[in-house]
């Protein structure tokens, strides 16, 4: 099981290859250039919501079982 700062430091990862990728869009000052960075920044974008939703069950995951432990 990875340990939550490696999970967190995938999902910084993911968002700052979106904000590079938003960055890179608004100074393209190609057509097609500017498209390909805003669908590598929304894939970005898109992998990063998974991560966070994936720490965020895990989290809650961990509450449950460690509420039936106790209990």
């Amino acid at each position: 099981m990875s340990t939550p700062a490696l999970r967190h430091s995938s999902l910084d990862f993911f968002l700052a290859r979106a904000a590079q990728a938003r960055a890179e869009a608004e100074a393209a000052t190609l057509d097609h250039v500017r498209e390909r960075c805003q669908r590598s920044e929304a894939a970005w974008q898109a992998l990063a919501d998974r991560a966070e939703r994936s720490e965020q069950m895990k989290a809650a995951e961990a509450l449950r079982k460690a509420a039936v432990t106790t209990a």
